[in-house]
């Protein structure tokens, strides 16, 4: 009789332990780790807006922004789970998911919530140093942003497909913030910066020292276009800055919201309305475009979508499953 209720007792206890697991699977996870970039870029820019209002709504929903290199460096944390959301440019997140990038970087576990707003490649210099073009490059010091950040992989293949890689020119790593000072002071000649057409680094600097920014040229985009799906045509207007008078035209990628696969669907779904919720404001408060279009968050993205999105996207009469290649 004892062995039989001891049976019955592991028995009950191994049913209440996987209930627990199959329901904690879509329990709404609170404090959310949140992977942007570096302090005075784009990406932390949006992510303090959209947890500020995001918390603001719902003050249980606790978010912990983490300070990162970048696109690669976040795929890389989302898939080993020391963050739960992150932003990153869809050519890279797209090419890590499926073994592609040229680097052999290769990162799963993580799904995506939006595509967000097109990402300019900006070339920056001082208006005094003559550089007009790619071309004149060629011999000079050039920030290319952060190892393992977007900006980086865009700068080099620029260069690349340019006939402009090392050593004909000199490529550092430094943050936006240390490439502004240094362009400022002449240390380096130029900066690379991938990120939305109007950013407070680029915007700061040219305040307080004239800039000029120098187009990617009709031949070079066509070259980036035919060698990596993901780039687009995209203008910076003039007047983004102080002292720029004339539209640049450069290439573009699409920034994605991805989440960990981890994450309950209950979880994804709200920080996808969230988003959508909150996008307005959004836009107004880091100078961002595109945010509010739900119809454009899911064109062109090439990795799945996570099944709690899919369900904010269906809420919207929106189908993803098309969308997915």
């Amino acid at each position: 009789m004892k062995n039989k209720i001891k049976k019955i007792a592991v028995a009950l206890l191994a049913f209440t332990v996987g209930c627990a697991c199959l329901t904690g699977c879509n329990v709404r996870q609170d404090t959310i780790r949140f992977g942007a970039a570096g302090v005075g870029g784009g990406y932390y820019a949006f992510a303090t807006a959209y947890t500020q209002l995001a918390n603001a709504e719902d003050a249980e929903m606790k978010f912990n922004i983490k300070s990162t290199a970048g696109s690669m460096a976040n795929l890389r944390l989302l898939s080993e789970g020391y963050v739960d959301v992150a932003i990153a440019q869809a050519d890279l997140a797209t090419a890590a998911y499926y073994g592609t990038d040229e680097k052999g970087e290769s990162y799963q576990g993580y799904r995506v919530l939006a595509g967000l707003y097109t990402e300019a490649c900006q070339i920056v210099v001082r208006k005094d140093s003559g550089i007009k073009s790619l071309d004149d490059l060629q011999g000079k010091t050039v920030s290319i942003g952060e190892t393992e950040s977007g900006t980086e992989r865009n700068a080099l293949q620029i260069l690349q497909v340019s006939g402009l890689a090392s050593p004909i020119t000199e490529t550092v790593n430094l943050t936006y913030i240390e490439a502004a000072e240094k362009l400022k002071s002449g240390e380096i000649d130029a900066m690379f910066y991938t990120g939305g057409v109007q950013t407070n680094v680029i915007a700061e600097l040219a305040d307080s020292c004239e800039i000029a920014l120098i187009p990617v040229d009709a031949k070079t985009v066509d070259k980036l276009k035919l060698a990596y799906s993901s780039y687009e045509t995209c203008e910076i207007p003039a007047n983004t800055y102080n002292g720029q008078t004339e539209q640049v035209a450069t290439v573009g990628v699409k920034a994605l919201l991805l989440a960990s696969e981890k994450m309950s669907d209950e979880t994804a779904e709200e920080l996808t309305r969230q988003l959508f919720a909150h996008a307005t404001e959004i836009e107004y408060a880091t100078s961002l475009k595109e945010i509010a279009d739900v119809n454009a968050a899911v064109d062109g993205v090439q990795i799945p979508f996570h099944p709690g999105a899919k369900a904010y996207y269906a809420s919207q009469g929106i189908s993803v499953d098309a969308q997915e290649n």
